[in-house]
């Protein structure tokens, strides 16, 4: 049993920092419903990114905060090619994610894979017990609070989606915001009242995929490195921590609930993986089995909404009897 509580923290803590990922993809996916693959690569972007500035000595803030405009930069691209050359929004983002492939290579030197398993990151920082051991270069204060990696990780990430999920909720209702949002809901209408929806789905694409990065940046230094793979299926993780959310909170309204939904549904789907690896489930089928909840999670609402209209036909039939 203490094996399988400590999977679930080790899986929440992961899922709340993929979540920020998650809130990156409802940007594009819910309010431009634009199925954007730039992010498998701007994920691993975020992380490659962070690791070789952390390793290169610079401050784990500021490598993460460069990490973000690498990720911002991945979004313009993206956007360029998608508004100012037409491409379809699905093409440009898997060109802009194949590119991302070599970049993220020329990033680490060459290297697939990046540790930092000897270097100070923003998580680390918060750690003061290994195991049951001490950390003896953890302050009097975090070594008194006595946090594993687990537990630093999970903090962190509650601390920055709470953080993220404040901000998003004031800026999508201020003018621009709400433009950005009305460019998904009507843009031919939106366009009609003087707005440049091209613009819009521009700045949509670099905030998506900057919070992205921000995400992959976390992840690498709570697992101690980065590796160009690192975002490999990435998108079909948001798309069901998407789902999943909105399916558990669907009563609420509220558009800041709908964004901790995204957050929410993350931490879910890894709590998920985590007991179907603890039941003994081989750790290859993992692409399958995400695949699967991704699947269940679409279903579910249009199985409910279809069942809602049966029995909605069936009370009026006997009714009418």
């Amino acid at each position: 049993m203490s094996n399988l509580l400590t999977s679930l923290l080790g899986a929440t803590g992961q899922g709340i920092l993929w979540g920020i990922m998650a809130l990156g993809v409802y940007i594009t996916y819910k309010l431009l419903d634009i199925a954007d693959l730039t992010v498998d690569g701007s994920f691993a972007l975020g992380g490659c990114t962070c690791a070789t500035l952390i390793l290169m000595g610079v401050n784990p803030v500021l490598a993460t905060i460069i990490a973000v405009g690498a990720g911002l930069l991945a979004g313009f691209v993206t956007g360029v090619l998608h508004t100012v050359f037409d491409i379809p929004a699905i093409l440009a983002g898997i060109l802009t994610q194949i590119s991302l492939w070599s970049i993220n290579l020329r990033i680490q030197g060459g290297r697939s894979n990046v540790p930092l398993l000897n270097t100070e990151t923003i998580i680390s920082k918060f750690v003061g017990r290994s195991g049951n051991t001490v950390v003896a270069t953890a302050s009097p204060f975090i070594q008194k609070l006595g946090l594993t990696q687990s537990q630093a990780s999970l903090i962190v990430g509650i601390v920055i989606v709470v953080i993220l999920v404040a901000v998003m909720y004031w800026f999508f209702g201020t003018e621009i915001g709400s433009a950005l949002r009305a460019t998904g809901n009507n843009e031919a209408m939106i366009r009609a009242l003087g707005v440049n929806t091209n613009r819009t789905k521009l700045l949509a694409l670099m905030l998506s995929n900057g919070l992205v990065a921000l995400s992959g940046a976390f992840v690498a230094q709570m697992q101690k490195y980065a590796d160009i793979g690192m975002g490999q299926g990435a998108i079909v993780i948001a798309l069901a921590a998407i789902i999943i959310g909105e399916v558990l909170m669907k009563r609420f309204i509220n558009f800041g609930a709908k964004l901790a939904s995204a957050a929410i549904g993350a931490v879910i789907y890894f709590i998920i993986r985590a007991i179907v690896l603890y039941l003994g489930l081989n750790a290859n089928d993992m692409k399958l089995i995400s695949a699967i909840i991704v699947a269940l999670a679409l279903s579910i609402p249009t199985v409910s909404q279809k069942l809602a209209i049966k029995n909605a036909y069936t009370e009026g039939d006997e009714d009418n009897a």
